[in-house]
């Protein structure tokens, strides 16, 4: 399978979703069963740790959103993007960029994680 651009999208949407039911639906049709997702925050397996990973960083940081934060560079079954989290229509203090690969029906199945600017802890 060939990871696409799109998927990116669909990716920072199920982040982005606060309904705990849609986001659940969201994450079911992007990430596989046994999707692994590790940044420096977190390293956890499985729908519904990824879950209640996202579940955490909303509590931790309320009204933030994900959004691209230039082109998505995709092939063969990976893709790689930078993000920005921060308030809409401000200026982000949270930047990254992921790297994920897909298996054969395009699912994430694997997200590795990096932070390239977090706040200063207080």
């Amino acid at each position: 399978m060939t990871a696409t651009p799109e998927l990116a999208g669909r990716y920072l949407a199920a982040w982005n979703e606060t309904d705990p039911e849609a986001r659940r639906a969201a994450i079911a049709d992007v990430f596989t069963a046994d999707v692994r997702y590790t940044d420096p925050m977190a390293d956890v397996q499985g729908r519904d740790q990824l879950e209640a990973t996202i579940a955490a960083v909303q509590q931790q940081f309320p009204g933030f959103v994900f959004q691209a934060a230039g082109p998505v560079d995709a092939h063969h079954d990976q893709l790689r993007f930078t993000w920005h989290l921060g308030p809409e229509g401000q200026e982000a203090p949270i930047a990254g960029f992921d790297v994920a690969v897909v298996d054969a029906d395009g699912r994430i199945r694997q997200v590795l994680g990096f932070l390239d600017r977090v706040p200063a802890a207080a």
